[in-house]
C-alpha cells in the first residue's frame, strides 16, 4: 500500500456531482485519508432531465461510511442559490465547516450551434457556470471566516481548445477559469487556494464519444491524484489550470506575447500597419503568463514607455 502522507483528517469536504464516476472517486479518496465528506448529487440525467434521484449519493455515502469513513448526503442542485446554500448548510449542520470544495458537478447537450436551442444553452450555463457560483459563494464565505480553505473547479479542454457541438459547455467552462481568476485574488488574503482542472475521463457524460481501446487508459483514478493533491494543506500554489488524464499531468496557462507597439498609444495605428505587422502580432515568441490583470497591464504600460504615478501603482 503506498504510503499516505497526504492526510485529510478533520478536513470536511463538498463534492458536487458525486453520486457517480469522477466525483465519486474523489469522495472516496478523500474519506480514505480523513477528510468528512458532503457527497452532493441531484441524481439527474447526463443532459440535466429528471427530477432527481437520491440513491447515486446515498449509495456512495454507504460505501464510505462502510469503509469506516464520515459522510453525509445532499441532494440539492447546484443551479440555484438556494441549492448552493443548503449543500454548504449540510455541512455546516453534520460537521461544523468546510475546508474543501470540488466543484465537478456538471451536464452535456451538445448541439452544433445552428441546432442549438435556447434552453440546452441556459440548463448547461446553468449547471456548469452558475453552479460553482452558487456553491462557492456561501462556501467561501465560511472559508474566508476560518482563513483556510481549497477550491477546485473543473473545466475542460473542450474549452481551452474546441470540440465540435459543444459552444454551450466550452463558453460554462472558460468562465470557470475567469471565477478561478477572481477567487484566487479575493481568497489570497485568508489562505484560500483556487485553482482549476481540465480532467480526461470516461465518465458517463464522455462513455459514448470515447473509443474503446481508450475507455480503460481513461480511468477517472487518472484524474484523483491530482485533485487530492491541490485540495491538501500541502499544496500552495493559486490561480494554476492543470490537466489530468491518462497519467499525463500538465500545467495549461493562458499567455501573452511580448508582440510589436506601433505609435506607443499616440497614434493610432492603421488596419495596413497590422497587416504589415501581423507576423510579429500572431508570434507567441516571448510568450508569459500573468497573475492579475494589473500586472499584465504593468507590461503594457511599460512597452508604450509610461509610468504610473507612484500612487497608482
Amino acid at each position: 500500500m503506498s504510503d499516505l502522507r497526504l492526510s485529510f483528517k478533520d478536513r470536511v469536504s463538498i463534492i458536487t456531482g458525486a453520486g457517480g464516476g469522477i466525483g465519486r472517486a474523489y469522495a472516496i479518496e478523500l474519506a480514505k485519508r480523513g477528510a468528512r465528506v458532503v457527497v452532493n448529487d441531484l441524481g439527474g440525467a447526463p443532459d440535466g432531465s429528471g427530477s432527481g434521484n437520491k440513491r447515486p449519493a446515498d449509495d456512495v455515502v454507504h460505501e464510505i461510511r462502510q469503509s469506516g469513513g464520515e459522510a453525509v448526503a445532499s441532494y440539492e442542485s447546484v443551479a440555484t442559490p438556494e441549492g448552493g446554500e443548503q449543500i454548504v448548510k449540510t455541512a455546516l449542520d453534520a460537521f461544523g465547516k468546510v475546508d474543501i470544495l470540488i466543484n465537478n458537478a456538471g451536464i452535456l447537450r451538445d448541439r452544433s450551434l445552428i441546432k442549438l436551442e435556447p434552453e440546452d444553452w441556459d440548463v448547461v450555463i446553468e449547471v456548469n457556470l452558475k453552479g460553482a457560483y452558487c456553491v462557492a459563494r456561501p462556501a467561501f464565505r465560511v472559508m474566508k471566516a476560518n482563513n483556510y480553505g481549497r477550491i477546485v473547479l473543473t473545466s475542460s479542454a473542450a474549452a481551452l481548445y474546441g470540440n465540435f457541438g459543444q459552444s454551450n459547455y466550452a463558453a460554462a467552462k472558460h468562465g470557470l477559469i475567469g471565477l478561478m481568476n477572481i477567487l484566487k485574488i479575493e481568497g489570497a488574503k485568508h489562505n484560500v487556494k483556487v485553482n482549476t482542472v481540465a480532467p480526461a475521463a470516461v465518465t458517463r457524460l464522455t462513455e459514448a464519444l470515447t473509443p474503446a481501446d481508450l475507455v480503460q487508459r481513461q480511468s477517472v483514478d487518472h484524474v484523483v491524484p491530482m485533485v487530492t493533491f491541490l485540495c491538501s494543506e500541502q499544496s500552495e500554489v493559486t490561480g494554476n489550470l492543470y490537466y489530468a488524464g491518462m497519467g499525463v499531468y500538465k500545467r495549461a496557462a493562458l499567455v501573452a506575447a511580448s508582440g510589436v507597439v506601433l505609435g506607443k498609444g499616440r497614434k493610432p495605428a492603421s488596419a495596413e500597419d497590422i497587416m504589415d505587422n501581423f507576423t510579429a502580432i500572431n508570434s507567441l515568441e516571448g510568450a508569459k503568463t500573468y497573475s492579475t490583470s494589473a500586472e499584465y497591464a504593468a507590461d503594457v504600460y511599460r512597452a508604450i514607455g509610461w509610468n504610473p504615478p507612484d500612487e497608482e501603482v
